[in-house]
């Protein structure tokens, strides 16, 4: 018993010094048994832990579209709205539109436009038609250098659209390859091939240039073509012209459309093609914003030709966009 009580105080003693509350570890004025107070916490900035951002300090997403709109409004609707705005105001004084009407008004117009649309839609409808043809034979016909030409075909779009023009001239042309070689056998003084400086020359040069451009979208069409589809067509006793008419064409029909209303809107924008043919009866309606601009000094005319030709190009944009959504290109 005595021994069980001198060794009490002494375990008292450590119990008031281990408890919190107690007079050894509470700090002066505090009461005995009182609750601890919290662990101190360290202001942000001084070693403790960062202060958490405020939710509502996001940008809007719109603040983010900011700089590319404003680039494009400097680099391409501000020029545009110059056009625009020059076609409105006559050098000579007058109404807004009276520009727009003595344009509408002239001959030269609207044969520039009917030659414009004609040519585009003739250059459109022999792409098609030869593109799909090649298409078919590069994709479908096996043949030594099937891949080497499907790889030029990728080279060929980056050609200049007067260097196929060139080309064409130094075959057809007045002095070209094909009039010397008629002079040179029959010994006469000109050669037959005049057709260059025509519409027909024109249309030939377009067609040759631009029926990659349909030709690309068509192979990559059909390397997605299932080839389970044409070997079970052929062995239940489909002909060829069979399986292209019911297999491959509803499948390419999106690629034609994409590619077809490409080549229909950079035809109507062509100028290189018409110039370097030097087929000067031959006028669409870049050759006449040119013409208007830099041989007449008729700036107010020059621009309402080009907005007509920007909102003919813009319409048949969203036509191509209609039509493709609708063929799931």
């Amino acid at each position: 018993m005595a021994e069980t009580t001198r060794q009490t105080p002494a375990a008292a003693t450590q119990a008031s010094r281990a408890e919190p509350g107690g007079l050894a570890g509470a700090p002066s004025g505090e009461a005995r048994g009182s609750a601890p107070d919290p662990a101190p916490r360290s202001p942000a900035g001084l070693g403790g832990a960062p202060a958490a951002a405020p939710q509502g300090a996001r940008l809007p997403q719109w603040v983010w579209a900011l700089p590319p709109v404003a680039l494009l409004a400097a680099v391409f609707l501000y020029p545009l709205a110059l056009v625009v705005r020059q076609s409105l105001t006559p050098e000579n004084g007058g109404g807004a539109f009276d520009a727009y009407a003595s344009v509408f008004a002239s001959h030269g117009f609207r044969e520039a436009l009917g030659t414009t649309v004609w040519l585009a839609v003739g250059a459109t409808v022999g792409c098609l038609l030869l593109g799909f043809a090649l298409a078919l034979v590069i994709a479908f016909v096996p043949f030594p250098g099937a891949r080497a030409v499907a790889r030029f075909i990728d080279v060929f779009l980056s050609f200049p659209s007067f260097l196929i023009t060139l080309a064409l001239l130094f075959l057809y042309g007045t002095v070209g390859m094909a009039n010397g070689l008629w002079t040179d056998v029959l010994g006469v003084a000109d050669g037959p091939f005049r057709f260059l400086t025509t519409p027909w020359g024109v249309l030939l040069a377009e067609i040759t240039y631009f029926t990659p451009f349909v030709m690309r979208p068509l192979l990559a069409a059909f390397s997605q073509l299932d080839s389970a589809q044409l070997e079970v067509a052929s062995s239940l006793g489909a002909k060829p012209g069979r399986i292209v008419r019911r297999v491959i064409l509803p499948e390419a029909l999106p690629a034609l459309a994409a590619g077809g209303s490409l080549v229909l809107v950079m035809c109507l924008n062509e100028f290189g093609i018409v110039l370097f043919t030097g087929a000067k009866d031959v006028t669409t309606l870049p050759m006449l914003i040119y013409g208007k601009a830099i041989l007449e000094s008729d700036y107010p005319a020059a621009c309402v030709v080009a907005v007509v030709n920007i909102a003919i190009s813009v319409g048949l944009f969203g036509l191509y966009r209609v039509v493709s959504k609708r063929a799931g290109a």
